[in-house]
């Protein structure tokens, strides 16, 4: 049977009350990005349902597609008829019986929306199901656990039949919490907190601290290819990379070592705030999860955080590792964070590191060196690239700004 659109349930878009359009707005333009190599295809959005008009595209490839698109709770392969019974009747005849193999079972689900139409959801049921069990035999009834079960649904303006159920990703379309930048590391973490927070509704624009020589261009092409994988949600992310090479030399020279890791993590908030700023984002996103390394207890937060007022979102703050590796193996970056190319904040490790490093003490060690100008330099010399993913057509991730 050729289906000849796909029908797009929401999730929370539905809680929402008098800015609804806004995220359905927001969720048509992320589906309209994310199936940009499908030229022939329409989006249709309405306060309740968004529709895809296939208009001859591949729609197994395109259901691959929705799968990943954050604001869709489900969505189905649909068929639109009139609103006549006759052609409801012989539409749903060969749809069920393209899907029929021998001793399956079936049910109808009808949903009438609009109440003026001929027959009610009982009509609905016995005059489709008594078609379809005349005309197919072997088939019968389970109202439980059926194999095949036919949704019908009577709306003012046409009638939509389909059989099949997509769960979607879920939450909210991306953009419509805001903007926020996203400190990606080449580890495990980052890009499941980055995922989690589109997840979220945000928008978001990575920064990556660059280190060379001592981190390799390897390192540089694994933070690459972890940002396309983010990118095949939205369709593109935003990269920009940090020279941090004298900043991290200057912190090993001027700060004691056990204080070094703590005053490195200042001066990456401090700089990854700045361009927040010159990108009008709202938020910044971390990979942290509470107690996992010595940066990452609540004294080691406390005292890093004091640089800046802007938002720190952590959405692994209370998750297990393993849950952690469970999400990066589903969305693909597991691999790709295990290569074994080191990233800035692995190369200088200090030996034993402040778990509970005190607020006035990295105050103190860093009011003997002035770091403004050079977290100045750094932020003026960063390199901004827009990434794509692999399977769009003219990627092209070295393109600047």
């Amino acid at each position: 049977m050729n289906y000849d659109r796909i029908l797009i349930r929401y999730g929370e878009i539905s809680t929402k009350g008098r800015n609804r359009n806004k995220f359905v707005e927001k969720l048509r333009k992320s589906v309209r990005s994310a199936l940009a190599p499908f030229p022939k295809i329409k989006v249709e959005a309405s306060r309740d349902r968004m529709y895809v008009l296939l208009n001859g595209e591949n729609g197994i490839e395109i259901i691959g597609k929705l799968k990943n698109i954050f604001g869709i709770q489900s969505f189905s392969p649909a068929i639109k008829v009139d609103r006549d019974v006759e052609v409801l009747k012989q539409t749903s005849l060969e749809l069920v019986h393209s899907l029929y193999r021998e001793g399956q079972t079936f049910k109808i689900t009808p949903k009438r929306s609009d109440k003026t139409f001929e027959l009610n959801t009982d009509g609905i049921n016995q005059t489709i199901g008594g078609h379809l069990l005349k005309n197919i035999p072997g088939l019968k009834v389970d109202v439980r656990n059926p194999d095949i079960n036919l949704r019908i649904e009577v709306r003012k303006e046409a009638i939509y039949l389909s059989c099949e159920t997509i769960q979607g990703a879920g939450g909210l379309p991306i953009g419509s919490s805001g903007k926020a930048m996203l400190m990606l590391s080449g580890g495990i973490d980052s890009p499941v907190a980055g995922y989690l927070a589109m997840k979220r509704g945000l928008e978001i624009e990575a920064v990556h601290f660059f280190s060379p020589p001592f981190t390799s261009e390897r390192s540089k092409e694994k933070v690459i290819d972890l940002s396309k994988k983010l990118a095949e949600i939205y369709g593109a992310i935003t990269l920009h990379i940090v020279p941090f090479t004298d900043i991290q030399q200057a912190i090993r020279e001027q700060i004691p070592e056990n204080y070094s890791m703590t005053t490195t993590r200042r001066m990456m908030l401090r700089i990854t705030d700045e361009i927040r700023k010159n990108h009008e984002g709202l938020a910044i996103v971390t990979g942290e999860s509470l107690g996992q390394v010595a940066s990452q207890t609540i004294e080691s937060m406390f005292a890093i955080n004091e640089v800046t007022n802007t938002p720190v979102l952590r959405p692994l703050i209370t998750m297990d590792k393993t849950d952690i590796i469970k999400i990066a193996q589903e969305i693909d970056t597991l691999e790709i964070s295990n290569r074994p190319f080191e990233d800035c904040c692995t190369i200088f490790v200090p030996s034993s590191p402040k778990t509970k490093p005190k607020r006035e003490k990295v105050q103190h060690y860093e009011s003997f060196f002035d770091f403004e100008p050079m977290l100045h330099e750094a932020v003026q010399e960063t390199e901004t690239i827009v990434i794509k993913p692999d399977n769009e057509k003219d990627s092209d991730f070295n393109v600047l700004f």
